[in-house]
Protein backbone atom coordinates (compact mmCIF):
# COMPACT_ATOMS: atom_id res chain seq x y z
CA UNK A 1 0.00 0.00 0.00
CA UNK A 2 1.17 3.36 -1.02
CA UNK A 3 0.38 6.50 0.47
CA UNK A 4 -2.11 7.55 -2.49
CA UNK A 5 -3.20 4.77 -3.57
CA UNK A 6 -4.22 1.31 -2.52
CA UNK A 7 -3.85 -1.95 -3.08
CA UNK A 8 -7.27 -3.52 -5.76
CA UNK A 9 -7.00 -6.55 -3.65
CA UNK A 10 -6.85 -4.57 -0.15
CA UNK A 11 -9.42 -1.89 -1.04
CA UNK A 12 -12.97 -1.89 0.87
CA UNK A 13 -15.03 -4.74 -0.03
CA UNK A 14 -17.52 -3.03 0.11
CA UNK A 15 -15.74 -0.99 -3.63
CA UNK A 16 -18.24 -2.68 -6.62
CA UNK A 17 -14.59 -2.75 -8.16
CA UNK A 18 -12.50 -5.14 -10.32
CA UNK A 19 -10.07 -6.96 -7.94
CA UNK A 20 -7.46 -8.18 -10.62
CA UNK A 21 -5.74 -6.33 -13.48
CA UNK A 22 -4.51 -3.43 -12.38
CA UNK A 23 -2.72 -3.20 -9.04
CA UNK A 24 -4.09 0.57 -7.58
CA UNK A 25 -6.82 2.51 -7.05
CA UNK A 26 -6.69 5.95 -5.24
CA UNK A 27 -7.32 5.78 -2.22
CA UNK A 28 -10.13 8.17 -0.68
CA UNK A 29 -8.86 11.54 1.17
CA UNK A 30 -9.44 12.11 4.46
CA UNK A 31 -12.78 13.11 5.35
CA UNK A 32 -15.86 12.53 7.69
CA UNK A 33 -15.79 8.78 6.86
CA UNK A 34 -13.84 6.41 7.92
CA UNK A 35 -12.11 4.62 4.91
CA UNK A 36 -14.19 1.37 5.18
CA UNK A 37 -17.34 3.06 5.43
CA UNK A 38 -16.48 5.42 2.38
CA UNK A 39 -16.12 5.71 -1.87
CA UNK A 40 -14.28 7.76 -3.91
CA UNK A 41 -15.86 10.22 -6.61
CA UNK A 42 -13.54 8.14 -9.22
CA UNK A 43 -15.11 4.76 -7.74
CA UNK A 44 -18.65 5.97 -8.34
CA UNK A 45 -17.96 8.03 -11.86
CA UNK A 46 -16.37 5.08 -13.26
CA UNK A 47 -17.15 2.03 -11.76
CA UNK A 48 -20.74 2.72 -10.63
CA UNK A 49 -21.85 5.12 -13.45
CA UNK A 50 -19.41 4.39 -16.28
CA UNK A 51 -19.20 7.95 -17.01
CA UNK A 52 -15.55 7.71 -17.34
CA UNK A 53 -12.99 5.01 -18.69
CA UNK A 54 -9.65 6.63 -17.81
CA UNK A 55 -8.73 9.15 -15.00
CA UNK A 56 -7.84 11.48 -17.91
CA UNK A 57 -11.68 11.80 -18.95
CA UNK A 58 -12.78 11.46 -15.46
CA UNK A 59 -10.45 15.20 -14.44
CA UNK A 60 -12.06 16.91 -17.59
CA UNK A 61 -15.71 16.00 -16.16
CA UNK A 62 -14.85 17.18 -12.64
CA UNK A 63 -12.32 20.39 -13.87
CA UNK A 64 -15.94 21.81 -15.47
CA UNK A 65 -17.93 21.41 -12.25
CA UNK A 66 -20.24 18.79 -13.53
CA UNK A 67 -20.09 17.02 -10.73
CA UNK A 68 -21.63 17.98 -7.12
CA UNK A 69 -21.57 16.36 -3.81
CA UNK A 70 -24.51 17.84 -1.05
CA UNK A 71 -24.52 20.54 -3.57
CA UNK A 72 -20.77 21.75 -3.53
CA UNK A 73 -19.06 20.90 -6.87
CA UNK A 74 -16.41 18.26 -6.12
CA UNK A 75 -13.10 18.34 -8.69
CA UNK A 76 -11.18 16.09 -6.72
CA UNK A 77 -11.64 12.18 -7.75
CA UNK A 78 -10.43 11.15 -4.61
CA UNK A 79 -13.01 12.99 -2.89
CA UNK A 80 -14.62 10.38 -0.08
CA UNK A 81 -18.58 9.92 0.25
CA UNK A 82 -20.63 8.11 2.42
CA UNK A 83 -23.81 6.48 2.81
CA UNK A 84 -26.63 8.88 2.24
CA UNK A 85 -24.44 11.46 0.23
CA UNK A 86 -25.56 13.11 -2.32
CA UNK A 87 -24.44 13.25 -6.00
CA UNK A 88 -25.44 15.35 -8.94
CA UNK A 89 -25.28 15.87 -12.27
CA UNK A 90 -26.99 19.24 -13.57
CA UNK A 91 -25.97 18.77 -17.27
CA UNK A 92 -27.92 15.32 -17.66
CA UNK A 93 -30.22 16.23 -14.42
CA UNK A 94 -29.81 13.10 -12.84
CA UNK A 95 -29.75 12.61 -8.93
CA UNK A 96 -28.81 9.60 -6.94
CA UNK A 97 -28.01 9.12 -3.00
CA UNK A 98 -25.58 6.61 -1.89
CA UNK A 99 -26.66 3.58 -0.11
CA UNK A 100 -25.03 0.01 0.77
CA UNK A 101 -27.13 -3.15 -0.71
CA UNK A 102 -28.04 -6.52 1.44
CA UNK A 103 -24.71 -7.39 -0.28
CA UNK A 104 -22.57 -4.84 1.33
CA UNK A 105 -21.96 -3.16 -1.92
CA UNK A 106 -21.91 0.22 -2.14
CA UNK A 107 -24.79 1.39 -5.19
CA UNK A 108 -26.42 4.59 -6.51
CA UNK A 109 -30.55 5.04 -5.63
CA UNK A 110 -32.01 7.74 -8.36
CA UNK A 111 -33.95 9.77 -6.65
CA UNK A 112 -35.87 13.59 -7.54
CA UNK A 113 -34.55 16.00 -4.34
CA UNK A 114 -30.88 16.97 -4.62
CA UNK A 115 -31.52 19.63 -1.87
CA UNK A 116 -32.92 17.55 1.22
CA UNK A 117 -29.95 15.19 2.63
CA UNK A 118 -31.06 12.38 5.54
CA UNK A 119 -28.68 12.30 8.46
CA UNK A 120 -28.33 10.82 11.47
CA UNK A 121 -27.55 12.05 14.96
CA UNK A 122 -24.55 10.26 16.55
CA UNK A 123 -23.90 12.54 19.39
CA UNK A 124 -25.06 15.67 21.07
CA UNK A 125 -23.00 18.41 22.89
CA UNK A 126 -23.88 20.74 25.40
CA UNK A 127 -23.34 24.30 24.17
CA UNK A 128 -24.16 27.85 26.30
CA UNK A 129 -27.01 29.81 26.54
CA UNK A 130 -29.52 27.20 25.79
CA UNK A 131 -28.05 25.45 22.22
CA UNK A 132 -27.51 22.22 21.79
CA UNK A 133 -24.88 20.76 18.78
CA UNK A 134 -26.07 18.00 17.00
CA UNK A 135 -23.34 15.88 15.69
CA UNK A 136 -23.72 13.75 12.48
CA UNK A 137 -23.53 10.80 10.95
CA UNK A 138 -21.46 12.85 8.20
CA UNK A 139 -19.28 14.95 10.20
CA UNK A 140 -21.19 18.04 10.28
CA UNK A 141 -22.64 19.99 12.83
CA UNK A 142 -25.93 21.57 13.64
CA UNK A 143 -27.12 23.62 16.63
CA UNK A 144 -30.79 23.17 18.00
CA UNK A 145 -32.86 24.49 20.62
CA UNK A 146 -32.14 21.83 23.56
CA UNK A 147 -36.21 21.62 24.29
CA UNK A 148 -36.67 20.21 20.64
CA UNK A 149 -35.94 16.57 21.72
CA UNK A 150 -33.38 15.52 19.90
CA UNK A 151 -31.80 12.01 20.37
CA UNK A 152 -28.84 9.90 19.37
CA UNK A 153 -30.32 7.53 16.90
CA UNK A 154 -33.08 9.44 15.60
CA UNK A 155 -32.28 11.64 12.23
CA UNK A 156 -33.05 14.23 10.56
CA UNK A 157 -33.76 15.75 6.64
CA UNK A 158 -31.35 18.53 6.89
CA UNK A 159 -31.95 21.51 3.76
CA UNK A 160 -28.45 21.39 1.63
CA UNK A 161 -28.81 24.89 0.48
CA UNK A 162 -29.39 26.76 3.69
CA UNK A 163 -28.25 24.09 5.95
CA UNK A 164 -31.31 23.96 8.27
CA UNK A 165 -33.69 21.44 9.38
CA UNK A 166 -36.49 20.79 7.29
CA UNK A 167 -38.08 17.64 9.44
CA UNK A 168 -36.90 15.62 12.75
CA UNK A 169 -37.21 11.60 12.37
CA UNK A 170 -37.29 9.72 15.77
CA UNK A 171 -36.15 6.17 16.20
CA UNK A 172 -39.22 5.01 17.61
CA UNK A 173 -41.55 2.37 17.83
CA UNK A 174 -43.63 2.74 14.28
CA UNK A 175 -40.55 4.42 12.41
CA UNK A 176 -39.47 3.31 8.96
CA UNK A 177 -35.75 2.34 8.98
CA UNK A 178 -32.56 1.49 6.87
CA UNK A 179 -30.11 -1.10 7.82
CA UNK A 180 -26.18 0.40 7.68
CA UNK A 181 -24.58 -2.74 9.57
CA UNK A 182 -24.91 -5.88 10.94
CA UNK A 183 -26.12 -8.93 9.15
CA UNK A 184 -29.05 -7.51 8.37
CA UNK A 185 -27.71 -4.38 5.97
CA UNK A 186 -29.53 -3.11 3.33
CA UNK A 187 -32.83 -4.23 5.16
CA UNK A 188 -35.86 -1.78 5.29
CA UNK A 189 -38.22 -2.17 7.60
CA UNK A 190 -40.54 -0.97 10.81
CA UNK A 191 -39.79 -0.49 13.99
CA UNK A 192 -41.97 -3.34 16.86
CA UNK A 193 -39.54 -2.64 19.91
CA UNK A 194 -36.75 -1.39 21.22
CA UNK A 195 -35.01 -2.97 24.22
CA UNK A 196 -32.08 -2.18 26.17
CA UNK A 197 -30.55 -4.81 28.65
CA UNK A 198 -27.95 -3.42 31.70
CA UNK A 199 -24.29 -4.13 30.52
CA UNK A 200 -26.18 -4.97 26.28
CA UNK A 201 -26.39 -2.93 24.06
CA UNK A 202 -29.92 -1.70 22.89
CA UNK A 203 -31.31 -3.56 20.48
CA UNK A 204 -34.45 -3.25 18.17
CA UNK A 205 -36.97 -5.49 16.58
CA UNK A 206 -38.32 -4.34 13.05
CA UNK A 207 -40.50 -5.73 10.43
CA UNK A 208 -40.48 -6.12 7.01
CA UNK A 209 -43.04 -7.47 4.99
CA UNK A 210 -42.03 -10.88 4.77
CA UNK A 211 -40.60 -11.88 8.40
CA UNK A 212 -39.59 -9.96 11.59
CA UNK A 213 -36.26 -9.81 12.72
CA UNK A 214 -33.56 -8.22 15.93
CA UNK A 215 -30.51 -5.99 15.45
CA UNK A 216 -28.06 -3.66 17.25
CA UNK A 217 -30.29 -0.35 17.61
CA UNK A 218 -26.77 1.39 16.67
CA UNK A 219 -27.15 -0.25 12.96
CA UNK A 220 -30.55 1.77 12.56
CA UNK A 221 -30.82 4.90 10.21
CA UNK A 222 -34.64 6.23 10.46
CA UNK A 223 -36.07 7.19 6.68
CA UNK A 224 -39.05 8.25 5.13
CA UNK A 225 -40.28 8.03 1.64
CA UNK A 226 -38.45 6.20 -0.91
CA UNK A 227 -35.11 7.17 -0.56
CA UNK A 228 -34.22 3.38 -0.27
CA UNK A 229 -34.72 0.90 -3.35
Amino acid sequence: MVKRHLSRLNAPKNWPIKRKGIKFIARPLPGAHPLRQCITLSVVMKDILNYAKTARELKTILNAGKVLVNKKIIKNPRFSMGIMDILEIPETKETYVLLLNKKNKFYLNKIKDSEDKFCKINGKTILKKGKLQLNLFDGRNVLVDKKDGYNVGDSIILDLTKNKIKKHLKLEKGALIYLIGGKHLGMVGVVEDIKKKENEKPKITFKTKKDRFETLKEYAFVISGDIVK
